[in-house]
C-alpha cells in the first residue's frame, strides 16, 4: 500500500475528506492536490498530517526476511 492510498483510508476511518485535511495543516487544497497526485511528501508534512488526524507518525524499516522491524 502506497502512502496516498494509506493517507485516504485514514481520512475515512477519521470521517474526514482532502479539503478538510488542507484545513487543518494550513494549506490550500490546490497543494494538497498537487502532493497526492506526486505521492510525496515531507516527514514534517507527515507529521502535520498525522497532527490533524489526532495521531503520532512512526516510521519503522521492515527486514525483507523476517518482516519485523530492524528495530
Amino acid at each position: 500500500m502506497d502512502i496516498v492510498e494509506y493517507l485516504k483510508l485514514c481520512l475515512i476511518k477519521r470521517n474526514l475528506n482532502f479539503s478538510k485535511l488542507a484545513e487543518l495543516t494550513s494549506q490550500s487544497q490546490s497543494n494538497l492536490a498537487n502532493k497526492i497526485k506526486r505521492g510525496k511528501f515531507q516527514t514534517d508534512e507527515l507529521e502535520k498530517i498525522a497532527a490533524a488526524l489526532g495521531a503520532r507518525l512512526e516510521i519503522k524499516f521492515i527486514d525483507n526476511t523476517t518482516d519485523q522491524p530492524i528495530i
